[in-house]
Formats: structure tokens, C-alpha cells, sequence
């Protein structure tokens, strides 16, 4: 759930064991000056890799420090030689490669421009030189063009003569010569036969110009009207030329009122408002519709979604019934009437829901309901002008916003997807006119990031068969099969096949390093380092290396998979010790893997603790991700309760493991973590001795819908889903000391969750609440200032409120 995380740098994932722990050295006790500073004392994670057009070398991007600048390597990976690339040097760089089908062509964008290279010659061509941004070059299906896009706008370059021309013009606005006169314009005709000659020759010319433009290819192709109550917000080009497709909302949807985000501190030195996003509820997203365009014919077709399976089924009847009848004898009649089923449930196409055939005989396009409760995936019949539902994906709960992804096999005729159908994502292959059959086997685990080889023979995907903390790039026959695995390093983040298919382009890290490249032979085998990114100092410091441990549930969830830090010595340790629990944040994030954490600052914090004398516990609570469909939904309608029960289960074994005090356990996360920490205060009121909630959700009405609606449906059907799920509503239990802090500017979960909240604590004349606001910071701090004094606060609440009084440094 990327819109609630807080941490810097999302992408840092695992090394392999022989480097997972940091060079021994001589070091100094831990200081939060140290580990709040710039993260640049750390060292920089390898980002965005990707293989060089004639793929005898690896492009990669590294943070520059002290800056947000991003330089651009090159690795050579036969010999590991690496190079930064001067601006001259980046000029002459390839981007991402696409290829033709027969590998004689390839093209790329570089800074906004399409670049085309001849793979015999190793020639490079420069198409386009303008001020727009072109994008998603292809290739058409005979190698003959070039495509591209400009904004929505589709473009063909002719190989062989070098011309670019728009494939189509598209106008939205009515077609003023198709207009047909009222009864006072008709009246005028009737009368008049000079109007009657003009108005006959205006039709003529126009007929004319068609005809030499149906004739003549060499002339730009005429507009598409298509009226001036829709815009285009996504569009698709068939590789063979012959079809356009459209997603379109309705011009004038309103997105719903706005909160306003107040900069304080700014450069005019007057106080300046900006606009975030609209609460959940408000305004849902806007309805979208499928626009087909004949290239040849020039002609458009409206896809109906009407014949998707259960898209005119209410899967929410039953609580829209209880709601409404609750409206109606509380005399809220309009209410209850606003709440009325739609005929057909509105959709919306993701963005990277358009997928062609490789010969552009075949579109796939998959929908989702506004309602979260489906997901096709149709192919387009293009004679019929339709679309037929190939695969049907429904959750009473939600469905998720990963595993998603989809395409053809190489025989243009199969569709692949990834669907969680089983309780976990798996991968299937589905003919059009053929039944679906699962991929890669059955078991508890998750798949994703699922490349096709480019000879049609492999799947390449990420897995966590091991352990749901492991993760390898495995491989499958497309034809099905047993997963293989190709790399041991448990902590892989991405991967990229090179363009001839032989090799594998690996990120990879473990809790202490940062995302590092490696390659690795296609069918396996040893991996060859390339990269080593971190920083000596940050290197030499003996880092707690985390025990992933299975904490019991006593809710009958099976284990709750959490990451354990204590000391060295666990026999010398006292007796009765304070304890931390962490909780992370997004909810749906999986923190306890061995891969490197995004929450690599409050894992230094964490390493401080224990070092203070706590012992220190991060857990995948459920609604966490890689544990599978039924433990993500666990917390459908009743958000911050399963979470709880796991939380009191985590606190409960370490009292009988590790010797913890009950009375002397903390807590503390940000985003949802922080939202977690209030709902344990106030839910549990005595369980915890203290917590810090860092930027929390403490009222979901006030969230955004995107994230909100799927696991709580919107606050007017489903008052008491929020109800249930919101901290505010338990204002009244608070009696343990809680810190709140949060970004002024934070325009993903607004201050003024945090602001009042606080109302609430001053009205109910409750004790040991604190608040602390940042000005110049977001939903995730970037400054180092801010971190410091953030944790200084939370380290002083904890030695005020969580250490055992003798213990206590004051």
C-alpha cells in the first residue's frame, strides 16, 4: 500500500546470506544523532536497472549525495567494471529496449525522445526531437513502423522513409459540418436554393476530401469527432495499425471538495494553502468507457461492459439493504435514496490494463469494479464490436491492488495471468477459446513479477516457495510445470532478463544492505557481483542481525511471523525487561522478510533499544502482504481489531520468552503503524505502558477513497465499518501516556487527523497526551532535523514511561 508508507526508500530489499551481516569493526554505542542523520552516511540502494540495447552491459541509477540527482551507471557484466556517466556520455546512453519481433530492430526513449538503433549495424537513429513527452514505443506487427505515443496521442515512423505521422486525429468536441439545421434552419433551406447550392457544395468538397484521403496514405488521416462530453484518459495502438482504443471518463466528473494543506514555513513568508486529495466517499472514481476505433474504416465502436458475469449483481445488496432501511426510519430519505444499486456496476481500466498480441491481432483489456469487488480480464472481439469476459476474479471482501499483472504467450491466441483465485497468487494460462490451468503448482505462496523469455519457452517470476520471507527468482515452463529455482540469495527485489535471454540482471540485498546488482546465468547458477554501494562506516558498526520467529495466534490466525531483536547475550539479560513492539506501516506491507527493510531508520532505533536494554519485536500483522489472500482480507470491515489480537499474542511471547515485563512494553510506527499504535492504547487501555503514533490515520473518513473503500466500502453504506475501524471513537478509553506526531504538510494523511484527535483528548479532560507537528514535512520526513527530534521523543517517552524505574536514566 504504497500512499501509506513513510519510509524514504521503498525499494531496498536482500543479500545473500554469506553478506547479510555488516564487517566486524571497532565502534562506538549507537547515538540517535548517528542514525537520524542524512542517509547518505549509509550508503546509496542500486535503483532501476536495465540491460543495454546490444546487452553487453547493464545501466543503473545512484542516488547522488547530498542531492536528489540521480547519476546513471554503466556496468560492464562480464568483467564487473563499472563507470559513471558524465552528461556527454548520458547522451549517447540506450534507455529501456523494446524489440521488433525478429530482433533486427530496437527502440528506446531517452529524455522524453524516441531513439531507434539497427541491431546489424548498431546505428542509432534519433525519431523525435520535441518539447512533448513521447512514450511506449512498439513496433508494428510487420517491422515496418515504429509506434509511439505523445500524451494519448498515437504515432507511426516509417522505417524506410523516415516520415512520422499521427495515426489518427483526435477531436473532442462535435463535428460542426455534421450539425443538421433546426426547424428555423430547415425553413431557411426550403426557401432558399442558394443556401440549398452551398450548403449541396459544402458536401461535396467534403466528400472529395475523404475519398483522396481513403486513396492516398501520404495524407494526414482526417478527425475522429467524438463530442465534448468525454476525455480520452488512456490509450492503446494495435500493432498492426488497424485499431485505436480509448479509455474515457465524462469531462466534467467532480472529484468531490478537497482538505487543504497549509505551508507555514515558505519562501514569500506568507502562509500558503494547498489543495490534497478529497476524503473517501465524497466522489468516487470517475466511471470509465471503452472507445474502439476502426484506423481503416474510420468508424468507432462503444465496448459494452453489460455482458461482464456478475457486473449487474450487487455484491453489497445485503448491507445496502440494512443501511437504507436504517436511513429511512431515521427520515433520512434522500440518504437512503442515494444509496441505490447501479443497473450496471460502474468500472474503471487500469492503467496498464491494455495489452495487444504480438501481432496485434488480439487485445486483452482488464476492468475492475468501482465497488472493489471484481476483476475481469476480456479480449475484444473486433468483428462483433465487443467484449468477451475471459477471466472473472471476485472477493466479497476486496480484491487486491497486486497481482495484476496479465499479457499473451507468444502465440498470440493464450492469455497469462496472475490471479489470487486460489487463496494465492498464482500464474495460469488461459487459450480464448480454451479453459484456464494454473502455472506454477499449488502450496503457500506467493508469485509475481511474471516476465515471458522472448523465445515463448520460460516464465521468470519472483516466489517466496522457501519461507514467506524468502524471496528467489524462480522459472516455469509456459507450459507449466515445477518451479525452479534460480538464485539462493532469499532477498531478491527485481530482476531483468537480458535481451538475448541468457542472463538475469538481479537486485538484491538483506536487512543491512541496500539493493545491490548481481547477474546470474538464465537457467541458474553462480551469481557475479557487481555492485557494492554502502558506506564503510555505516558497514563497520555490528548491526543486531533480526530472528525471524512465528509468534503463536490465539485467535486461531496459526503464527504471526515477526522479526525479533535482542541482545547477545540473552542469559545475562535481566530477569525482567522492557520490551518495544514496532509496527509497521501500509498495512499491507510485509516488514519481517530478508530482504532489506524500508524502515531502515527505526531499525538503527531498534539496535538503540536493545542497546538501552529493551528487547524489540516487529510483527506482519495480519492484513500484511506475502501471507496470501484470507490473511490480507482478515481485516475487511473491522480494521485495527485482528491486528490487536496479533499484537497482545506478540506482547504475550515475549513475556514468556524473553522475560519482558508486562507492565513495561512500548509501542510505536508510523502511518498505519501509527494508527495501530492508538488503536492498542485505546482498545486496550492498560495493555501497553506507552506509545509513539507517527502520522496516524485516527478518523478513516477522512482518508482517501483509492486506499480506504476496498476494506472498509464507502462511509455512507457502511457507517459502522468506519465506525468500528477509527481510534477517535474510542477517544473516551485513553489513560495510557500516547505521542502524536505529525507533518504540517503531510497531504496523504492530513494533520488534522492528528489535530483532532487532540480536540477530542481536551474535551473528554484526558491526561499524558502529547502532539508534536512538523512543518516542512510530508507523510514521509525527509529531513534530518525532523527524524532527530522525532525519535528524541519517542526515546524520552519510552525512558519516561517504559523502563522499569531503576533503569530510568532520570
Amino acid at each position: 500500500m504504497p500512499r501509506l508508507l513513510f519510509a524514504a526508500l521503498a525499494a531496498l530489499l536482500a543479500l545473500p546470506a554469506a553478506a547479510a551481516t555488516p564487517t566486524a569493526g571497532t565502534s562506538t554505542a549507537l547515538d540517535l544523532e548517528t542514525i537520524m542523520a542524512d542517509a547518505d552516511w549509509m550508503g546509496q540502494p542500486v535503483e532501476s536497472p536495465y540491460w543495454s540495447v546490444d546487452g553487453r552491459s547493464i545501466y543503473y541509477e545512484l542516488k547522488r549525495d547530498g542531492s536528489s540527482v540521480r547519476d546513471l551507471y554503466r556496468v560492464d557484466p562480464a568483467s564487473g567494471s563499472s563507470v559513471k556517466l558524465d552528461p556527454a556520455a548520458m547522451a549517447r546512453a540506450d534507455g529501456p529496449a523494446v524489440f521488433d519481433r525478429t530482433h533486427r530492430h530496437a527502440a528506446f526513449v531517452l529524455h522524453d525522445d524516441i531513439f531507434l538503433v539497427d541491431l546489424a549495424s548498431g546505428q542509432r537513429r534519433q525519431v523525435t526531437l520535441t518539447t512533448q513527452r513521447e512514450s511506449a514505443p512498439q513496433f508494428s506487427a510487420d517491422g515496418r513502423a515504429l509506434q509511439y505515443r505523445a500524451g494519448n496521442d498515437w504515432y507511426s515512423y516509417d522505417l524506410a522513409n523516415g516520415v512520422s505521422a499521427p495515426v489518427a486525429e483526435l477531436k473532442f468536441a462535435d463535428d460542426p459540418q455534421a450539425k443538421q439545421p433546426d426547424d428555423l434552419g430547415q425553413l431557411q433551406l426550403d426557401l432558399f436554393k442558394t443556401l440549398r447550392a452551398i450548403k449541396a457544395d459544402k458536401e461535396a468538397l467534403r466528400e472529395h476530401t475523404q475519398a483522396l484521403e481513403a486513396a492516398d496514405a501520404g495524407r494526414a488521416p482526417r478527425p475522429f469527432w467524438l463530442g465534448d462530453k468525454i476525455k480520452a484518459v488512456n490509450s492503446t495502438l494495435s500493432p498492426n495499425g488497424r485499431w485505436l482504443l480509448l479509455v474515457t471518463e465524462a469531462r466534467q466528473y467532480k472529484d468531490g471538495k478537497a482538505p487543504v494543506v497549509n505551508h507555514y514555513v515558505t519562501d514569500s513568508g506568507y502562509t500558503e494553502a494547498e489543495d490534497a486529495r478529497s476524503y473517501v466517499g465524497r466522489a468516487d472514481p470517475a466511471p470509465q468507457s471503452l472507445l474502439l476505433l476502426d484506423l481503416a474504416e474510420h468508424k468507432t465502436y462503444p465496448l459494452e461492459t453489460d455482458a461482464l458475469p456478475g457486473i449487474k449483481t450487487d455484491p453489497l445488496a445485503a448491507l445496502r439493504k440494512q443501511t437504507v432501511a436504517a436511513l429511512e426510519q431515521a427520515g433520512k430519505a434522500d440518504q437512503a435514496k442515494a444509496l441505490k444499486a447501479p443497473e450496471v456496476r460502474p468500472v474503471t481500466v487500469n492503467f496498464r490494463g491494455l495489452v495487444w498480441s504480438d501481432d496485434g491481432a488480439n487485445l486483452a483489456v482488464q476492468l475492475r469494479a468501482i465497488d472493489n469487488k471484481d476483476r475481469w480480464i476480456a479480449s475484444v472481439d473486433f468483428a462483433q464490436h465487443a467484449l468477451v469476459s475471459q477471466q472473472r476474479l471476485t472477493d466479497p471482501a476486496w480484491i487486491n491492488w497486486s497481482f495484476n499483472d496479465f499479457g499473451w504467450l507468444k502465440d498470440g491466441r493464450t492469455l497469462w495471468y496472475l490471479s489470487e483465485q486460489s487463496g494465492y497468487s498464482r500464474l495460469y494460462a488461459k487459450p480464448l477459446d480454451g479453459k484456464a490451468r494454473a502455472l506454477t503448482g499449488a502450496g503457500k505462496f506467493e508469485v509475481s513479477a511474471p516476465q515471458l523469455s522472448e523465445d515463448g519457452h520460460w516464465f521468470y517470476v519472483l516466489a517466496n516457495k522457501v519461507a514467506p520471507y524468502s524471496y528467489d527468482v524462480y522459472r516455469v515452463p509456459s507450459a507449466g510445470g515445477e518451479l525452479s529455482r534460480l538464485t539462493q540469495y532469499q532477498g531478491v527485489d527485481g530482476f531483468e532478463l537480458s535481451p538475448d535471454g541468457r542472463q538475469l540482471a538481479v537486485l538484491h540485498a538483506s536487512p543491512y544492505l541496500f539493493d545491490q546488482l548481481a547477474v546470474v546465468d538464465a537457467a541458474g547458477g553462480t551469481a557475479k557481483e557487481l555492485t557494492h554501494t554502502m558506506k564503510s562506516a555505516y558497514m563497520a558498526h555490528p548491526w543486531i542481525a533480526p530472528k525471524i520467529v512465528e509468534v503463536p495466534s490465539s485467535h486461531g490466525a496459526g503464527v504471526v511471523h515477526a522479526k525479533y531483536y535482542g541482545p547477545a547475550d540473552e542469559a545475562a539479560a535481566p530477569a525482567s525487561r522492557p520490551a518495544v513492539i514496532f509496527i509497521h506501516g501500509a498495512g499491507y506491507l510485509q516488514d519481517v522478510t530478508l530482504q532489506a527493510t524500508p524502515y531502515f531508520r527505526e531499525q538503527m532505533f531498534n539496535n538503540l533499544l536493545v542497546q538501552q536494554g529493551y528487547v524489540v519485536l516487529d510483527m506482519d500483522y495480519r492484513g500484511s502482504a506475502g501471507y496470501g489472500r484470507d490473511w490480507r482480507t482478515a481485516i475487511y470491515r473491522n480494521m485495527g481489531h485482528p491486528e490487536l489480537e496479533d499484537l497482545l499474542d506478540g506482547k504475550a511471547w515475549l513475556v514468556k520468552h524473553h522475560g519482558v515485563d508486562p507492565q513495561r512494553v512500548g509501542l510505536y510506527g508510523g502511518s498505519y503503524g501509527g494508527f495501530m499504535t492508538e488503536m492498542a492504547l485505546l482498545r486496550a487501555p492498560g495493555e501497553f505502558a506507552a506509545g509513539a503514533a507517527q502520522r496516524p490515520v485516527t478518523d478513516w473518513t477522512s482518508y482517501n477513497h483509492e486506499y480506504t473503500s476496498n476494506i472498509l466500502n464507502d462511509p455512507q453504506l457502511d457507517p459502522e465499518a468506519y465506525k468500528t475501524s477509527s481510534p477517535i471513537e474510542y477517544a473516551a478509553n485513553l489513560r495510557d501516556p500516547l505521542l502524536m506526531q505529525h507533518g504540517l504538510i503531510d497531504n496523504n494523511v492530513m494533520a488534522s487527523d492528528t489535530i483532532r484527535l487532540y480536540q477530542r483528548f481536551i474535551e473528554l479532560h484526558k491526561k499524558n497526551f502529547w502532539m508534536s507537528l512538523y512543518p516542512m514535512e510530508r507523510h514521509g520526513f525527509v529531513h534530518a532535523d525532523s527524524w532527530y527530534d522525532e525519535y528524541r521523543r519517542i526515546d524520552e517517552l519510552f525512558d519516561t514511561y517504559v523502563k522499569p524505574m531503576r533503569e530510568r536514566a532520570h
